[in-house]
């Protein structure tokens, strides 16, 4: 039996703590793009980086026309920015649109000029604590509705600043839809095709981060220990599964988020159970690879685990308790979708979800109909 070769990969550089966004007074470099949000710009937060990035000697232009899940008519109006400036920095700041947004930007100029161009230094600073963009290869941008994810070396950053400061003035649900979204990224590369012990050991950190963490962060917002420990297990989980994948869960909520507009976090949320149980095949022997390393999890976690079966309900039992801790909904159709508008795009959604880029390191190959199941019972 041929052996698989794995590789795991970090081509970014990570600054954490609070105060590490002073970092950006030593940058090199001569012009910048600094690509953000309004809400950036209202926090003040673009006017500190301006101000370290002069400082450093580096004249700063700045793209704030970023909205979440940003499209193909935000990149070209930030591409026609970027090919004013000719920056050598890019600077992302802001939630994973912004740094998602970015990435769009300078990779279509580069796909434009064949790569003739040389590649900016490019910074991440993610202001929400969910994503993992700062340390990916991963931009997932919305065209004709549906959510494109590119995957490509090219678009990791050279630098992640994970100043916790940033995120200070998160608002409550926003944290909580961000950080089950790193519960959702470090559960999937657990058990995604690609993982290895480097991947496991990140996401295993990650998962126990969160669940001890986010329910203190969702009572204190201002519990800084907290905020520090989720903000680095966001970053965690993106270096897990830049390099192991990730599975069906994102491929499902991709394509719902891209219909529905939900944000991507709770999206995660609401179909990760039916997700697990689906991958363990819950309802039949429970005994495959995934189901036993989703018991791994409950046994992490100090959860019965006896047998494989009861590990990964412990585990899903565990995941349920968390999102009521934290006031999440237990299905799709509490947040207002009608049913009858989900029931008729089920077969469209479920199509999109087959072809995304997120669905061949799932630890099991779905079928349509897999997916669609996951949907109705989700919803």
């Amino acid at each position: 039996m041929r052996r698989i070769i794995n590789q795991f990969s970090l081509r970014t550089n990570i600054l954490l703590n609070r105060g590490s966004l002073e970092a950006l007074k030593k940058v090199s470099g001569t012009k910048a793009l600094i690509v953000a949000d309004a809400i950036i710009d209202e926090l003040g937060y673009l006017d500190k980086v301006k101000s370290y990035l002069m400082d450093a000697g580096i004249i700063s232009s700045v793209f704030v026309d970023v909205k979440p899940d940003p499209d193909t008519k935000v990149i070209a109006a930030g591409i026609k920015m970027y090919e004013t400036i000719q920056p050598d920095v890019v600077v992302a700041i802001g939630g994973g649109s912004a740094i998602d947004a970015a990435k769009g930007i300078f990779y279509s100029v580069a796909k434009m000029n064949n790569h003739a161009l040389k590649k900016p230094y490019f910074i991440a600073i993610p202001s929400t604590s969910g994503t993992g963009s700062e340390v990916t290869d991963f931009s997932v941008i919305t065209a004709d509705e549906q959510k494109v994810v590119i995957v490509d070396e090219y678009l990791s950053p050279d630098l992640a600043i994970l100043d916790s400061t940033c995120i200070s003035s998160v608002p409550q649900k926003v944290l909580v839809d961000t950080g089950l979204d790193v519960l959702t990224h470090a559960t999937e590369a657990y058990v995604a095709k690609n993982a290895t012990d480097f991947t496991d050991a990140l996401a295993e950190k990650a998962i126990k981060i969160i669940f001890e963490h986010l329910p203190i962060l969702f009572n204190d917002c201002q519990a800084d220990d907290s905020r520090d420990r989720v903000h680095n297990a966001s970053c965690l989980s993106g270096i897990a599964f830049n390099n192991a994948g990730l599975g069906i869960v994102h491929s499902l909520s991709h394509a719902m988020g891209a219909r529905f507009h939900i944000p991507h976090g709770r999206c995660n949320a609401l179909l990760l159970e039916e997700v697990i149980a689906y991958n363990a095949n819950l309802k039949g022997t429970a005994d495959n690879e995934a189901a036993k390393k989703y018991a791994q999890l409950a046994e992490l976690l100090h959860l019965p685990a006896r047998t494989v079966r009861e590990g990964v309900v412990s585990y899903l039992d565990a995941i349920t308790q968390l999102k009521k801790q934290l006031s999440i909904e237990n299905k799709l159709s509490q947040l207002g979708i009608n049913e009858a508008d989900f029931m008729k795009t089920i077969t469209e959604m479920s199509e999109a979800a087959l072809l995304d880029r997120c669905t061949p390191t799932n630890p099991i190959e779905p079928t349509k109909e897999a997916l669609e199941k996951i949907y109705q019972n989700s919803y």
